[in-house]
């Protein structure tokens, strides 16, 4: 179902909204084709933009670097998750609530080719899987002081029992991704996360 386009902070997009939208997926489905067709590490941004028939200096305006090209935009990805699992309500479990911040970030992808390619890449690309780790430990130290919160509890043993968790859940989203591009896409990877979840917990 096509939904009302919305800002970052959930607001009703202006025109102006709607046309760095548009600009700015024009730009991602090019750069996503390249890295398909030749290559992450063979593209170049200069190429991109090109393709996408805009100036190098616009293309910036839009993403910090060629990574964010491929990862889309980290800071909203860092805000939808934080956010939805700051949302969750008080009496919910902390892996439901991780649970629900993993669906929210999965669903920011536009369509199921797009997550698909953008995570084959991600699996398949040694600099980007070593930018994905940079980020992940970010979001991790993002999400300690919320989950944290949530198990109770104060000081160094707190914290360690927190960072479990929340590493134990990126990792299950490592795991469920890697198996989704292997299996061609098939099935849903919250899905395959609830099981990796399932096997850790069990």
């Amino acid at each position: 179902m096509k939904q009302e386009a919305r800002t970052a902070t959930g607001a009703p997009a202006t025109l102006w909204d709607r046309t760095r939208q548009l600009a700015s997926r024009e730009i991602l489905d090019t750069a996503l084709r390249l890295f398909s067709e030749q290559g992450y590490d063979e593209t170049t941004v200069a190429q991109i933009a090109r393709e996408a028939g805009v100036s190098q200096r616009t293309l910036f305006r839009y993403f910090h670097g060629k990574e964010d090209l491929l990862g889309g935009d980290q800071d909203r990805f860092r805000q939808v998750l934080t956010a939805t699992i700051g949302e969750q309500p008080d009496d919910a479990g902390v892996w439901e609530v991780l649970r629900a911040g993993v669906a929210a970030v999965l669903a920011l992808h536009e369509s199921r080719e797009q997550a698909l390619e953008r995570f084959r890449l991600m699996h398949t690309t040694a600099s980007l899987r070593a930018g994905w780790l940079e980020k992940r430990l970010r979001f991790q130290e993002d999400l300690l002081p919320l989950v944290q919160a949530r198990m109770g509890g104060s000081g160094g043993t707190a914290a360690v029992r927190a960072r479990a968790v929340i590493g134990t859940s990126f990792a299950c989203l490592d795991a469920a991704s890697m198996t989704w591009v292997a299996g061609g896409g098939e099935g849903e990877i919250i899905d395959l996360y609830d099981e990796c979840v399932a096997a850790v917990r069990g």
